[in-house]
């Protein structure tokens, strides 16, 4: 996986509602996640395969980040601060 697609991947996750994000499955956010990136860049077979195993690795870390924004939107801060 290269840097950029690393970013763009992030960028993604980011531009998403917190809410939409926590509301999907494991599956259905995997997919939505590729479908996004897609839009905006073209993927070979080898790309799209590297992608979802990334994507189904991070899926933890991608809820938490979304919880921690849906948070920080509900009380304006952080759990952490």
């Amino acid at each position: 996986m290269t840097p950029s697609m690393l970013r763009h991947l992030w960028v993604v996750v980011e531009k998403a509602q917190a809410n939409f994000l926590l509301n999907l499955d494991d599956a259905s956010l995997e997919q939505w996640l590729l479908k996004q990136f897609k839009q905006e860049r073209s993927l070979n077979h080898d790309e799209v395969n590297i992608l979802n195993s990334y994507i189904r690795s991070k899926l933890s870390l991608i809820r938490d980040l979304a919880q921690e924004r849906q948070l920080t939107e509900l009380f304006g801060h952080g759990s952490l601060c």
